[in-house]
């Protein structure tokens, strides 16, 4: 299959922007009924998850807890100023699989897929890999 781009644009330096729908509208287009689907972040500062996105208090915990554990201000050695943002990425990863089942992401009830930008505002790329059950 053929590789899609999904394009974001983030409004703030630090944003959880819900995807779902746009992942979704890839694995339609792709006529793909079972398989998987590969989402990549090919950024340094950004990142990808899979989370609630029914509450959208979830995405501000753990976006509080990711600040606490990595402050914007912290006492870093790369001087750019975004060194938190490299970190909290690593910390999320840049990847994520999600089945696909009978044409859907087979996510869970309250499980939606966010892309994760911690130096922003940008626009940003995801990378969708649709690969087709033999």
């Amino acid at each position: 299959m053929a590789l899609s781009v999904i394009e974001v644009s983030s409004t703030s330096t630090q944003q959880f922007i819900d995807i779902t729908d746009r992942v979704e509208e890839v694995v339609r287009k792709s006529g793909v009924r079972n398989g998987i689907c590969f989402l990549y972040v090919p950024h340094t500062t950004a990142g990808i998850t899979i989370n609630e996105n029914a509450d959208p208090s979830v995405v501000r915990d753990i976006m509080e807890t990711l600040e606490r554990l990595v402050p914007v201000n912290g006492r870093y050695r790369h001087l750019e100023g975004n060194a938190h943002a490299h970190i909290k990425s690593s910390i999320l990863g840049h990847s994520v699989c999600v089945l696909i089942e009978e044409g859907r992401l087979g996510l869970g009830t309250w499980q939606g897929v966010f892309f994760c930008e911690f130096d922003g505002p940008r626009r940003r790329k995801v990378l969708v890999k649709i690969i087709r059950e033999q």
